[in-house]
């Protein structure tokens, strides 16, 4: 087995030196909750997606939380989401009191299929949550299409897809809602955090109030106000607002978003030139009118590969080399299976996708020579066996 200093982590995160430098100058100066930093974050993110406004939140499970909560989704309502995704899209309905409805795949991209989506729409249907998975935007025209037919609202689960675009509209900013995540592992990371988008200024208004407990003035607007401030409790709230040291990340790693986007697009191609003709079903590329976010490069181990997907994590490690499974279905995961009563094979391509996906380091901090470390492993393996 390799040490721990050979091994390749997968997802490390890209910190930079300006990064240490704010977090100490937080420190320093002893505001460490929401306050300054917090709000300057909030402003750069939402002019890089192009909407007025935007509320830092402490993870992306907590904004698609927020944006369901926001329009009064609950009990007695279904919300329609895709069956390959990570659980804390599924959770976040569950935890509002509603039923997640879950949509088959497509089997190219990975993304929730379109023309399934109006089969599983009943008169207790309020929203919808397309989920771009690995950074590759959904087909949000046909999204949009059907649920402004039918009056439902669009909260996109942008988590991989902060740099995604499609012609042009940033993703995240297409639907009524975006929820974006920050854990280490993301394209920016605050550690752990979120940021939730919305089209409706009121909406995100009570967001901001329903995720720091529901007062009607946060602890920096008391400290920086003139005259003395009472806060009321205007609402039962939560407690899900982002504080300053993850802020004094997040303004340093959205100021080097697109540099880092750069470099992963090239790693990308990378591995698509690299690894043809080895028995892996490549990930989707782009169509010519979107942008890929790059978040993940997970391809597809088939039987002709010699061994199966999980044999191949065990092989990859021993290697040297970090991996990941992006995702199991929703379908495979026994309290979900249960609380929703899926039947196996219910989702026959997310089932199918799931058991095969795979993914491979990318990260704008990785060098040439650990991508081609990682080519050479694959290679390897595929010779072996």
């Amino acid at each position: 087995m390799p040490t721990q200093d050979d091994f390749l982590v997968f997802g490390k995160p890209y910190i930079g030196e300006e990064e240490f430098l704010e977090v100490q100058d937080s420190l320093r100066k002893g505001w460490i909750g929401c306050g300054p930093k917090t709000k300057k974050f909030e402003e750069n993110f939402a002019a890089y997606r192009g909407c007025a406004s935007a509320v830092a939140l402490n993870s992306g499970t907590a904004a698609l939380f927020h944006a369901l909560d926001a329009e009064g989704i609950g009990a007695g309502d279904e919300v329609i989401t895709t069956a390959m995704t990570f659980v804390a899209t599924v959770n976040a309905v569950l935890h509002v009191g509603a039923m997640p409805v879950l949509v088959d795949i497509d089997e190219d991209t990975h993304n929730i299929d379109p023309s399934k989506i109006e089969a599983a729409i009943t008169p207790r249907t309020k929203a919808i949550i397309p989920v771009h998975i690995a950074g590759l935007p959904c087909d949000m025209t046909a999204i949009m299409d059907i649920a402004q037919k039918h009056g439902l609202v669009v909260i996109e689960d942008a988590a991989h897809a902060i740099e995604a675009e499609i012609d042009g509209k940033k993703i995240g900013a297409i639907g009524d809602y975006g929820c974006f995540s920050f854990y280490p592992t993301k394209n920016l990371t605050t550690a752990e955090g979120g940021m939730l988008l919305a089209k409706d200024p009121e909406k995100l208004d009570r967001v901001r109030r329903r995720s720091a407990h529901g007062l009607s003035a946060d602890a920096y607007s008391r400290y920086t106000s003139s005259t003395f401030l009472h806060y009321r409790a205007t609402d039962m709230g939560f407690k899900n607002n982002m504080n300053d040291l993850q802020a004094a990340l997040g303004i340093h790693q959205l100021a080097r978003i697109d540099t880092n986007w750069k470099r992963r697009e090239e790693i990308s191609e990378f591995y698509h030139r690299e690894l043809q003709g080895l028995n892996l079903i490549m990930p989707a590329a782009p169509e010519k009118n979107q942008r890929h976010a790059h978040h993940l490069f997970a391809f597809r181990v088939t039987e002709g590969f010699g061994i199966s997907r999980d044999e191949m994590i065990v092989e990859l490690k021993a290697r040297g080399i970090g991996c990941g499974v992006h995702f199991l279905a929703i379908s495979q995961h026994p309290y979900h299976a249960d609380k929703l009563g899926l039947s196996p094979d219910e989702y026959p391509i997310a089932e199918r996708v799931a058991s095969q996906t795979l993914s491979i380091p990318l990260a704008a901090n990785l060098s040439d020579a650990d991508i081609e470390r990682v080519v050479a492993a694959v290679k390897d393996i595929h010779a072996a066996f």
